[in-house]
C-alpha cells in the first residue's frame, strides 16, 4: 500500500515552503481567496482568460515566478448550489492523484472561506479523497528510485484550515478510511499466484489480530463434513485448498447481527466452460468481493459500531484441472438443494450459496448482504460507474441504497420478479446455476436467493465498478478499485433496527 499521510492544521500558510499548493474554487468563484499577494494575481489572471472557470473536474497549474510555493493548483467544484460529498471527495482525489505525480517533497491544499456544502464533513471527506487519490501500487516494479528522487517523494499533504472549516478528528477518520480501501485495492492487485486462498486467510487473521476481531478459517474437510458441495465442487480443479474464512466484530450489548458476504475467487479462468484467452489475467479480481468485506472489517473494526457484524468469505480457484466439475454435474448444496451445473463460468453463485446458507443457518443474521464480481451482464446493464442491486426486502434495500449515496459506491436497484426465476428450474435438478442469455446479472442474483430463505437480503454485482473505472479522481487508472468497503462499512456505522 502507498498512500500519502494527511495533516491538518488551523492556520492559512505563514512562510510554508511547498511544492504544491491546491486550491478549490466554485464556478464562477474566486479561486484567489486566501492566497497571499504573490499567488492571489496569478489565479485571476487565469480567470480573466477563462484558462479556469471553476467548472466541475476542471484543473489549471499555475508557476509562480518566484516565492516559497513553486506551484499553485486550481480545482474546479462546478455549481455551489450543486456540490455534494463526492463533487469533493472527487476533487480531492484528482489533488491527490496530481501531487503523487509530481516527485515533490511538501504540498498542501487550501481550505478558503466558503469552501463547503450543508451536511459535508469537509476534514473527512477531503483527507479520504486526496489518500485515495494518491494511492499507487508498485510492489512488484524492481526499479529502485534515485537517491534523489527518493528524497522528493511525496509522503505529506498540509492541509491548511484557518477558518476551521473541517476537523483534526474527521481529517483522521478520512484517512483511516482511505487505508481501508487502500488495503483492499492491494489485494485485489496482487497476482493470482500470490494471493491465493491460504493467503487470503492469512490477510483476514492479521486484520483480525490489529482490530480486534474474532476469525475463524474453514478448511476443505470442514466443508465436506458440512457438506458444502457447491463450494467445493468449484475448487475441484485447483490444487490450491478452498478457505471459508470467517470475521466477527461482537460488540457487547448488541443485540442486531448483520452478515456480509464477499466472494473470493482469486483467479477464475472459467474451469471446463473456459474464458477467451484475451483479458484472462484480469480474472485475478474475481475475488474483490471479499477483499471488500475484508476491508470494511478493517474500518468497522475501527469504528467499533454497536451491531454485530459477521463477515464470511468463500476462497478457492475456478481451474479446469483433471478432477474439475463439468457442465452437466449435478451437486448438493449445504442447504439440501440440488444444482445443476450448466456452465462450470458461473461459479460465484454457487460458493457464495453454500457460504451463506451455512452463514445464515450459524449465525441467524438478521441481514444479510453479498458483494460479488458475479455477472459480465452487469458491465453490459450498467457500466463501470454503478453496482447492480437485487434484494428480497424494500426496507434493507433502501439502507444499502442509502450507505452507497453516503459513501459514493453507488448501487443501482434492478427488478426481481418472480418470470425471471423460471429460467434457472432444473431439468434434471432442483435448479440449475445459468438462466437464458437476457438478464444474466438478474438471474445471478435469483439463483443466491434461493439459500437465503426468508432473512434480509441484498445482492451487490460489483463486476463493472471493481476494476477497470476510468476517469474518476479518486479512483486509480488501472487496477482495483476497492468498491464497496465504505458502503459497507457505513451500512454498518448508520445501522438502526
Amino acid at each position: 500500500m502507498n498512500t500519502l499521510d494527511i495533516t491538518w492544521v488551523k492556520r492559512g500558510l505563514d512562510g510554508d515552503k511547498l511544492g504544491c499548493l491546491a486550491v478549490f474554487a466554485f464556478e464562477d468563484g474566486d479561486p484567489a481567496l486566501g492566497l497571499s499577494p504573490a499567488l492571489a494575481p496569478l489565479a485571476r489572471r487565469a480567470v480573466e482568460l477563462k484558462e479556469f472557470t471553476g467548472g466541475k473536474g476542471q484543473t489549471c497549474m499555475l508557476l509562480p515566478p518566484s516565492g516559497d510555493v513553486q506551484r499553485l493548483l486550481l480545482v474546479g467544484l462546478g455549481a455551489a448550489d450543486k456540490a455534494e460529498r463526492e463533487t469533493f471527495r472527487r476533487a480531492a482525489g484528482t489533488v491527490g492523484k496530481t501531487l503523487a505525480g509530481l516527485k515533490i517533497p511538501t504540498a498542501g491544499v487550501l481550505l478558503a472561506r466558503g469552501i463547503g456544502s450543508k451536511g459535508v464533513d469537509l476534514g473527512e471527506t477531503l483527507a479520504e479523497g486526496l489518500a485515495l487519490g494518491a494511492y499507487t501500487f508498485e510492489d512488484y516494479q524492481t526499479k529502485k528510485p534515485e537517491k534523489n528522487e527518493k528524497k522528493d517523494s511525496l509522503k505529506t499533504i498540509t492541509l491548511f484550515d484557518p477558518h476551521g472549516a473541517a476537523k483534526e478528528a474527521s481529517v483522521e477518520w478520512g484517512l483511516q478510511r482511505a487505508r481501508a480501501i487502500c488495503l483492499t485495492r492491494d489485494l485485489g492487485n496482487h497476482p493470482s499466484n500470490v494471493l491465493t486462498p491460504t493467503r487470503l486467510a492469512a490477510e483476514a487473521k492479521a486484520v483480525a489480530k490489529r482490530r480486534g476481531l474474532k476469525c475463524t478459517v474453514l478448511g476443505e474437510k470442514e466443508m465436506q463434513k458440512k457438506g458444502m458441495h457447491m463450494l467445493l465442487g468449484v475448487a475441484k480443479g485447483s490444487r490450491q485448498p478452498p478457505q471459508l474464512i470467517v470475521l466477527e466484530h461482537r460488540p457487547r450489548g448488541a443485540k442486531t447481527t448483520l452478515m456480509f458476504v464477499g466472494k473470493g475467487i482469486t483467479f477464475d479462468s472459467g474451469g471446463i466452460s473456459i474464458k477467451p484467452s484475451a483479458q484472462m489475467d484480469e480474472m485475478k479480481f474475481d475475488m474483490c468481493g471479499a477483499a471488500g468485506v475484508l476491508g470494511a472489517m478493517e474500518l468497522i473494526g475501527q469504528a467499533k459500531p454497536p451491531v454485530n457484524v459477521v463477515a464470511v468469505m468463500p476462497a478457492c480457484e475456478n481451474l479446469p484441472g483433471g478432477l474439475a466439475q463439468k457442465p452437466g454435474d449435478v451437486v448438493r448444496a449445504y442447504n439440501g438443494k440440488t444444482v445443476e451445473v450448466m456452465n462450470t463460468d458461473a461459479e460465484g453463485r454457487l460458493i457464495l450459496g453454500d457460504a451463506m446458507a451455512w452463514g445464515i443457518d450459524t449465525y441467524k443474521p438478521d441481514a444479510v448482504v453479498d458483494m460479488a464480481t458475479l455477472t459480465g451482464a452487469c458491465v453490459v446493464a450498467l457500466g463501470h460507474y454503478a453496482s447492480g442491486l437485487i434484494s428480497n426486502d424494500p426496507a434493507l434495500e433502501k439502507k444499502v441504497v442509502q450507505a452507497g449515496k453516503s459513501s459514493g459506491d453507488t448501487v443501482w436497484p434492478l427488478p426481481a420478479f418472480e418470470e425471471y426465476e423460471e429460467s434457472i428450474k432444473g431439468k434434471v435438478a432442483d435448479i440449475q446455476n445459468i438462466g437464458g442469455y437476457g438478464a444474466g446479472t438478474i438471474t445471478g442474483g435469483l439463483f443466491i436467493k434461493h439459500f437465503v430463505g426468508k432473512t434480509p437480503w441484498v445482492h451487490l454485482d460489483i463486476a463493472g465498478t471493481a476494476w477497470g473505472v476510468k476517469s474518476l479522481g479518486h479512483v486509480p487508472n488501472e487496477g482495483a478499485t476497492g468498491v464497496g468497503v465504505a458502503l459497507l462499512a457505513d451500512l454498518a456505522i448508520q445501522w438502526k433496527d
